[in-house]
Order: C-alpha cells, then structure tokens, then sequence
C-alpha cells in the first residue's frame, strides 16, 4: 500500500510539471499583460518626469546623452521594480477578470482541471517575475543608482554631499562616541573634534578634543590636530597635548555627507557587510539599514502573494465586471504598500524588529489569500 501511495505521489508530481496548451496560454497572458502594463506607466512616469525636471536640464545645461543614458536608462529599471508586485497584482486581476467574464474560467474547471492545477502556470509566471526582481533590486539597481543620482547632483539639484554637516554625534565603536561641530566634504576636515571611550560601565576612560580633524587619503587615517587627550585612571588624570595624532577610526568621510539615497547604492553582499560594520559600531542607522535588508528578500516575495490574490479574487465573474475586481484590487495593492510603510516606519521610529517590520504586510496578505482561495470557485 505505501508503494502504491508513493507512486500515486509521483505521478501527481509529474501531471502538474506536464505542460498543456492552457497552462502556455496563462503564461502567455500574464507576462504579456505584466510587460505592456509596465511599458504603459513606465512611458507615463517618464513623461512626467521630464516635463517636471526640464527647466533644471536647460538650466544647468545637462547634455541631451546625459539624459538618456545616465539618468532615464537607470530610471526607468529602479521605478520598474520599485512597484513591480502592483503591477502584477494589476495584470493578473485584469487578465483573469477577463477570462472570468468570458466564461474561460468555468470552461477549465469543467474540463477536469482543479482550481489548485489551474493556479500553476500563475506561480510558475510568479516565479520567474520574482527572481528577475530579486537581481535587479540586489545586483543590478545600485549600480546604477549611483549614476542616477550623481546626474541628479550635477544637474537637477545641489548635491547633499557637498554641503557642509553640522553638529555630528555618532558612535563609531562599542563605547566609543565621537562629536564634530561641522564637517566640510570637500575639504575633508571637521572643526572641534571629541571623541569619548567608556568603559562596560558606562565610565569615561578617555576624551581626546582637538581643533581640527582631517582625512588623511595617503593613510587613509583622521588625524587630529592641536589635540588635547585626557586618559582617566583610578589614581590620577593624564593629560596630554600635541599638534599631530593618528586615529585608528574605522570611518570614512563620506559616512558623515552620504545622501538619502546611499542605501540604494550598495549590492546585497556590500550592505550586508555594512549591516555587520554598523552592528560592530552600535550605529543608531543600524534599522534603516537591515529595513532594506528585508525588504530586498520581502518584495520579491510578496510577487506570489500578490498572485494569490488576484487570482482568487478575480476568478470568479460577478456583476460589477471587470471594474469591480480592478478596483477591489488597486484598494488591496495600495492598502499593502500603504502598510509597509507604516511597518517600516515603526521599526524605524520605535521597538518593532526590522525583520518583523518588513514580513508583517506579507503574513498579513497571505492569510488574506489563503482565505479568498477557499472562497474561490472551485
């Protein structure tokens, strides 16, 4: 009897790996219907776009190769994955619908084919949309973000990076806090420079205060100048001064003038080697950063759930028609966005776990799926 369940496995395996003509068409209907609608609002968003940024182009005279090639050709892939599960939450809800309306779905059913087998050629779509998200937003998309935005700091709007910074507090290592008043990025340099050491206990071991800072990029080290460093021991205050120190900070001067946008810049190898160095640190931005972490594995993630949804709710023809699915479904997509960003902001802002923070939508619209699955017609 076991052998015989086993077979029976095997072969059920097997008759949903079999391709059929229906499971092409569906493939071919949601990719189609995927690709076209991001054509549509890719086209509308670039046109947009340009019609808001053209006065900065002529303005500061940005080179017509510029445009096209440093700025829309790395545009146009970072807004398409930015809401590529919405669009594909919007292709399949449109594309079932309308086979729902045409009675398509009833045929399959009525063929002898389960709604569960019905679902394959979805996920198996799902699945590809996924993965080729999941390297562009990690591998591909930060490359070219530092082109992006480059472009934009030449020729949209003051770079942020060149703008002086003031009054820096950051800890820089487990129980060690540095302060500067201000820091010049192109100078490389800060006026009125602390750094604080503390013991397990919370008791200053050492303040070293100097006039000005500098990176010195032949050793890549600060150093401190005009210095005055107090070591504080049990028995007694040793001071000292000197116009030159060497620092072994594990920092670099654009930590302190990086724009909003560097966390985009960075592959998923280079931010989880940061997560780590900012782990190390005890970095305040610490969040910000393993938020992106998960969210890079969450989105592309949410592409199947999403697929869930839409089929489940489309599925079946009701009166209202196609309308009524799409704008049940634009209400769905745009509540889930809506709330990642609440959850990224509580993560953010207060005591949720990054990771929690970024799998709460998913979980949430799952069960949601799971439940309008049972609902389906079967």
């Amino acid at each position: 009897m076991e052998g015989k369940d086993d077979n029976k496995t095997i072969r059920t395996a097997l008759a949903l790996l079999k391709t059929k003509i229906i499971d092409r068409y569906i493939v071919r209907k949601f990719l189609g219907t995927f690709f076209f609608s991001l054509l549509l609002i890719l086209t509308i968003a670039v046109v947009f776009d340009f019609a808001e940024k053209i006065d900065n182009f002529m303005e500061k005279s940005a080179p017509v190769k510029a445009i096209i090639f440093d700025y829309y050709m790395n545009f146009i892939p970072y807004f398409a994955t930015l809401f590529s599960p919405l669009f594909v939450f919007i292709s399949v809800i449109f594309f079932t619908s309308k086979m729902a309306a045409n009675t398509e779905i009833i045929a399959i059913l009525n063929s002898g084919m389960s709604f569960r087998r019905m679902m394959w050629p979805y996920f198996l779509s799902s699945l590809f949309i996924a993965i080729f998200a999941f390297v562009l937003i990690n591998f591909v998309i930060p490359k070219s973000n530092l082109h992006r935005i480059d472009f934009e700091d030449k020729y949209y709007r003051t770079s942020t990076r060149r703008i002086p910074v003031m009054n820096i507090h950051r800890q820089v290592f487990k129980n060690v806090l540095i302060y500067m008043e201000s820091f010049n990025p192109i100078s490389q340099s800060g006026r009125n420079f602390t750094i604080e050491k503390f013991d397990e206990n919370g008791r200053l071991q050492s303040k070293l205060n100097g006039n000005l800072v500098r990176y010195d990029t032949a050793t890549n080290k600060w150093v401190v100048l005009n210095y005055h460093l107090r070591n504080i021991t049990d028995q007694e205050d040793i001071i000292t001064r000197g116009d030159r120190l060497d620092t072994a900070l594990n920092i670099n001067p654009s930590d302190f003038s990086r724009s909003p946008g560097f966390v985009g810049t960075m592959t998923y190898n280079e931010l989880n080697n940061y997560v780590n160095q900012l782990r190390l640190q005890g970095s305040d931005e610490l969040n910000l950063f393993l938020i992106e972490k998960h969210k890079r594995i969450a989105n592309p993630f949410s592409v199947f759930i999403l697929t869930l949804i839409g089929v489940s709710l489309s599925s079946r023809k009701i009166r209202g028609g196609i309308g009524m699915n799409i704008g049940i479904g634009l209400g769905l997509s745009f509540s889930y966005i809506l709330f990642m960003q609440f959850a990224s902001q509580f993560s953010i802002k207060g005591n949720l776990g990054p990771m929690i923070a970024m799998w709460i939508p998913n979980i949430l619209y799952l069960i949601i799926g799971l439940v309008l699955y049972r609902l389906a017609p079967k």
